[in-house]
């Protein structure tokens, strides 16, 4: 008898352990955008990284589900609520598109995952351009805020409008004012800029780079915290100039809602240590995303914080709703 009640301790004691949460299907990568596209590159890294490193047991594939600026892959996550099988890469326009309606979903209806990367916005101008310097936009801006045309990529209310509506508001000019152009993506702005049709692109450093190298653009200021890291170290920070402007575009992950504590374990631990990876640091490096991983709960509060700081300046913009 006591042996039969040691052996059923002992069973029960096990069973935690043996009942940790793991893939049992293929794991998807949702994305929300088209092939070929920043988030897309993203998520097929991670696969890759996930299969060669055995990472994961389970097979994983990467899914499109474009429409809406990510809209619809948001709704399709909403749909697979408690199942760790799902996991999407995102960006800003998660809580953006909820904060001006575009659609009810946000950030409050996924499982935050990860950040695995910033990618900054930076400003640049056509090489021949009288704009010398940031402080030279700045005057422009502070003279006349609708004397510059910005390009702005993808859609109105994107982080890249965010960075320009910011370093105007810090001016106390009026953001409502501005005269930008959303693009269908930032490569089409930067096409603008080249062709000489409008002044200053805010768009991802790994667009700007190339251009910037073969002295066809430069790059006047970048909005972030900090000087960014690598080729990018010379360029002035908004914040210098005593100008608040700190705007990025993450590399993050979120699962469906309501994952079980263990899923979200099971996630964390993956994830973190794809963060770790050289290969990744190195994917990181050569598009000039800078390494800001943070895992679950941290980045949680960090999508917290931004649903309250985007409000303000969507709401200035007259985009919240």
């Amino acid at each position: 008898m006591t042996r039969y009640i040691m052996l059923l301790i002992a069973g029960i004691a096990a069973t935690p352990a043996s009942a940790q949460w793991k893939p049992s299907q293929p794991v998807e990568i949702v994305v929300g955008t088209s092939a070929g596209s920043g988030s897309d590159r993203t998520a097929r890294r991670i696969q890759r990284l996930l299969q060669e490193h055995r990472l994961i047991d389970s097979p994983a594939v990467v899914a499109n589900k474009p429409g809406g600026g990510g809209t619809i892959a948001l709704a399709f996550m909403a749909r697979q609520a408690g199942n760790g099988h799902y996991i999407m890469v995102t960006s800003p326009s998660m809580i953006t598109n909820h904060i001006t309606g575009r659609t009810a979903l946000g950030h409050m209806h996924a499982t935050p995952l990860a950040q695995l990367g910033t990618e900054a916005v930076v400003f640049a101008v056509n090489a021949g351009s009288a704009l010398k310097s940031a402080r030279d936009i700045a005057e422009r801006l502070k003279a006349d805020v609708a004397s510059l045309s910005f390009s702005i990529g993808v859609t109105i209310g994107s982080h890249n409008h965010i960075a320009v509506a910011q370093v105007a508001k810090a001016l106390r000019g009026d953001v409502k004012r501005l005269k930008v152009v959303a693009f269908s993506g930032s490569a089409d702005g930067l096409t603008a800029l080249l062709g000489g049709h409008i002044d200053v692109a805010a768009a991802p450093p790994s667009g700007v780079w190339p251009h910037a190298q073969a002295g066809k653009l430069r790059i006047l200021a970048v909005s972030a915290e900090r000087r960014l890291s690598g080729a990018l170290a010379s360029i002035q920070t908004w914040n210098e100039l005593g100008i608040r402007s700190v705007a990025s575009n993450w590399r993050s992950v979120v699962g469906a809602k309501d994952l079980t504590d263990e899923q979200i374990r099971y996630w964390d631990q993956v994830l973190g240590r794809v963060a770790e990876l050289p290969e990744w640091k190195q994917e990181l490096d050569a598009q000039q995303v800078e390494h800001t991983y943070l895992n679950a709960q941290a980045t949680k509060k960090l999508m917290d914080a931004q649903l309250v700081e985007l409000r303000t300046i969507l709401a200035d913009l007259g985009l919240a709703r």
